[in-house]
């Protein structure tokens, strides 16, 4: 059953997902040439504690895959199951490609007169981006993590595609990517200023958001994040099938050999589904009751504390769960050194008032 995600062991894949109110879960592989055309779909045979779960032989690390989570939908009821919308392994560790807003990637029937009342029943996995199983292994080189102490500690703030987008010393083809960060000029320009570590912008996947596209834009900050896992493979340069977590990694590498050390800015407060009216990408679709704080009386809606259209909801136990183990994983698999929470106080809120013991600062501090 464990761990959450897609876990490759040489011989094949366990793949396992939580839904507490799903009736059935389907996993959907893809063709690696084209990611439109689905080749094989699997109903997951397994449920423990919440968890669906299998093992398939022979699936190997570049597999592209997705979900169908079966299940009611009422939206009254904060219900919102949609087969027909393919959706986001949370715990995938890479994510290959970008929504394509010409899909059919709402749960509901967009401009009608019933907004989402009305099950939409069109297949959006077309223009959905995928999952792909990865290879954990690399070679760390007797890595280390530089352990400045926080008063010695300077900290520069990073862009990871602005910092080097225009830079003349960075070989063209890495400008603006984890390479380029990690390129020597960069470094030695960083060691000069007396740098121990720089704080990088969001880089979990996140979405380009319609209204953004629609209008000829980009979301270019990161703060509307898609999956808490995968590093983004816009900042990559060798390819969105996996390469993106080597070339994150070999970026931290070579950081932590010059002294540098490497803090994420994460967005956990909320994800890029929006509110009750957004699209249909990963939690929405999965478990929304579980995973978003609804209004109590009417959980049709989501509580908005973040200005973004939903808040994940810290009360319950799968989604402080989702929160730590992606934490645990940036720190022990990617070999990052820490992390500066963006609104961390939406993530507090016991009833709605922000609450110093709350249940996310009690689990923050037990976590070595």
């Amino acid at each position: 059953m464990r761990p959450l995600g897609a876990t490759w062991d040489g011989s094949g894949v366990n793949f396992a997902i939580y839904s507490r109110h799903a009736t059935r879960v389907d996993l959907v592989f893809f063709d690696a040439r084209d990611p439109a055309q689905e080749v094989a779909t699997l109903t997951l045979p397994e449920r423990t504690a919440h968890v669906w779960h299998g093992y398939v032989p022979g699936v190997q690390p570049g597999q592209l895959y997705g979900y169908r989570v079966h299940g009611e939908y009422a939206p009254e009821r904060g219900l919102r199951f949609n087969p027909a919308k393919l959706v986001i392994d949370p715990y995938a560790k890479a994510i290959a490609g970008r929504v394509n807003w010409d899909a059919p990637v709402f749960g509901y029937k967009l401009g009608g007169p019933n907004e989402d009342f009305d099950r939409d029943d069109e297949d959006s996995a077309w223009g959905m981006p995928k999952g792909v199983v990865t290879n954990t292994l690399f070679d760390w080189q007797y890595d280390r993590p530089p352990n400045t102490p926080l008063h010695d500690s300077v900290i520069y703030e990073v862009h990871v595609k602005g910092f080097t987008a225009t830079h003349p010393d960075v070989p063209e083809e890495y400008r603006g990517t984890y390479a380029g960060l990690a390129a020597p000029p960069v470094i030695e320009y960083l060691k000069k200023l007396g740098v121990t570590a720089v704080e990088l912008l969001p880089v979990h996947d996140f979405l380009d958001d319609k209204h953004l596209v629609e209008r000829g834009l980009r979301n270019y900050w990161g703060y509307n994040t898609t999956n808490f896992f995968s590093p983004d493979a816009r900042y990559c340069s060798s390819g969105d099938r996996g390469e993106q977590v080597a070339e994150f990694k070999t970026m931290v590498r070579a950081l932590h050999a010059a002294g540098i050390e490497v803090i994420l800015d994460v967005v956990y407060n909320h994800t890029s589904e929006g509110n009750h009216l957004g699209p249909t990408l990963s939690f929405k679709g999965i478990d929304n009751l579980s995973y978003y704080r609804l209004v109590d009386d009417d959980p049709r809606y989501y509580m908005d504390y973040t200005g973004t259209g939903n808040s994940l909801n810290a009360q319950n136990p799968q989604a402080l769960k989702l929160v730590m183990d992606s934490l645990r994983y940036w720190v022990l698999e990617m070999h990052v050194d820490g992390f500066r929470f963006d609104l961390a106080s939406a993530l507090a809120r016991e009833l709605h008032d922000v609450d110093r013991l709350s249940s996310f600062f009690d689990i923050i501090h037990q976590d070595p």
